[in-house]
């Protein structure tokens, strides 16, 4: 990738779109499509309120679209979660799957026969071409490319295939996937509306597949196809998808289709500056509503990152509405370095916030989450046979409560095992969880195969468990508590307390 200068005559082999955009005047219209493939992602949140306030500002509409053709992946839960999330910022939309609209089905697992048509047509126009290469065949091709310190890319193999061959392996039944014809020479550049005029070789862009073999399409021809029927004209989103840019401008223009304008935001950091990850940072929305942020001083933080407040507003202050947001933010002004997702000022946001409500809004605000009736009843039904006073309640329900729960060595370091293959182990716990359903059976089966797996007693592993999230040896049970906890918490509690045991020294039982 290089960035170009956005005047002067390029060779005829260029693929330059800078002028060929969608007209300035036609109504704005932006959009997100997240995948439903588990809990809806804090980076969702950030590029949602982005595209948001661009339509806001400009009377324009603002569209969600699911993009579920990931089958492999797909959680049947997510896209709830995702309106839930959302609907809990204030980031409202006017066309989607849930509340229709002129350019629907807004899900892309009901459009695969307009995907299949547009490669039909890309294959008829010459632009895309039939693979019929075997995983394994791919495979020893990439192992290949890494010997010879080659970049791993698709070699076209079957490129040149003729109508013969291709009816061929058509008609024997051979699996195959459309993939997209990408000139061998020349360059192809597009406009970054926060980055200025960038080029890429066609060296550098890889033989997309747009079709894959079970007939779903891939993100390069679902996005592209859906962007132009919805008439998207403003095209923001992660700055990750830069390198997969060019391959959607060659569509375009394979279809004859005016391009929208790009805009790529810079990721969200951790603070030493890596993409932020759920090893370092809660990254599910969930969690954040879970655990007692306000959806104000999420948006709030969320608009300061990358820059687009002015410096000046309100006298330097840094807490704002969304209708000053809508009122006072300028995209052309973000930053294109990754801005820090510091969990600090987000609390001390948040606390900000907690301050300025009126003493019956905290309360409100206390009983629809940490004290809601939804979540105190089957805590009481957990725990109703194991007291014998009311007082006691609280005994035994503190951790499902408490933000801070840590057990010292001598509660949660098992007999006979050091303290280094104990945080393995934890580690161990923690990646075995994220991966599981949040449902009872699931969750007990992942833990019985770890114990399996790298030799740890069940009771070993549960007890330690326990003392992670709890802070004790004793509780109501463990697996349905930590149901009642969520998964987006305990996860979060199991990080907190590798991090935090990590930084520490041993200390004596």
């Amino acid at each position: 990738m290089k960035k170009a200068p956005a005047r002067g005559l390029r060779p005829e082999s260029d693929h330059s779109f800078m002028s060929q955009i969608t007209d300035s005047s036609a109504p704005v219209r932006v959009r997100i499509a997240p995948s439903p493939t588990g809990d809806p992602h804090v980076g969702t949140a950030y590029i949602g309120l982005i595209n948001y306030l661009y339509a806001r500002q400009r009377n324009g509409q603002f569209v969600l679209r699911i993009e579920d053709t990931d089958r492999t992946r797909f959680v049947s839960t997510s896209e709830q979660m995702i309106f839930d999330s959302l609907r809990w910022l204030g980031l409202n939309w006017h066309e989607g799957p849930d509340v229709g609209g002129p350019y629907g089905p807004y899900r892309q697992s009901e459009r695969t026969e307009i995907y299949r048509a547009h490669a039909d047509q890309l294959l008829a126009s010459g632009h895309a071409y039939r693979c019929f290469c075997t995983a394994d065949k791919l495979e020893a091709d990439r192992r290949q490319q890494i010997a010879a310190k080659l970049p791993p890319r698709y070699p076209g193999t079957c490129r040149a295939l003729t109508p013969e061959q291709i009816a061929a392996h058509l008609a024997a039944g051979t699996p195959s996937v459309v993939r997209m014809r990408v000139p061998l020479e020349g360059s192809t550049t597009f406009t970054d509306e926060l980055r200025g005029a960038i080029t890429f070789d066609h060296h550098n862009v890889d033989d997309q597949v747009l079709l894959k073999s079970d007939g779903y399409p891939t993100y390069h021809l679902a996005n592209v196809v859906d962007d132009h029927l919805m008439q998207i004209t403003d095209v923001i989103r992660a700055e990750e998808w830069i390198s997969s840019t060019p391959k959607h401008v060659l569509l375009y223009q394979s279809f004859g289709w005016p391009l929208p304008r790009f805009w790529h935001m810079p990721l969200l950091r951790n603070q030493d500056k890596s993409k932020i990850s759920k090893r370092k940072n809660p990254v599910s929305l969930i969690y954040y509503r879970e655990a007692g942020y306000l959806p104000q001083a999420v948006l709030n933080f969320l608009g300061l990152l990358g820059g687009g407040m002015p410096a000046d507003f309100n006298n330097g202050t840094e807490k704002f509405t969304l209708d000053e947001m809508a009122a006072n933010f300028r995209h052309e002004n973000i930053r294109t370095g990754g801005p820090v997702f510091d969990l600090t000022k987000l609390k001390w946001l948040n606390g900000e916030y907690i301050r300025a409500l009126a003493p019956d809004d905290f309360y409100a605000a206390l009983r629809s989450n940490i004290l809601a009736d939804s979540y105190l009843r089957p805590i009481a039904a957990l725990i109703q046979t194991r007291i014998e006073l009311l007082s006691q309640f609280g005994d035994l329900t503190g951790f499902l409560l408490n933000d801070n729960t840590h057990p010292p060595e001598s509660v949660y370091l098992p007999k006979n095992r050091s303290r280094e293959e104990t945080l393995a182990f934890v580690a161990d716990q923690l990646a075995a969880l994220e991966a599981a359903d949040w449902q009872h059976e699931a969750i007990e089966s992942a833990l019985k195969l770890l114990s399996s797996e790298k030799q740890w007693s069940v009771k070993e592993n549960f007890m330690l468990l326990r003392a992670i999230l709890t802070g004790s040896t004793m509780s109501p049970p463990l697996v349905e508590s930590m149901i009642l906890f969520g998964k987006a918490r305990s996860i979060d509690r199991l990080r907190r307390f590798l991090e935090a045991e990590k930084k520490r020294p041993a200390q004596k039982a």
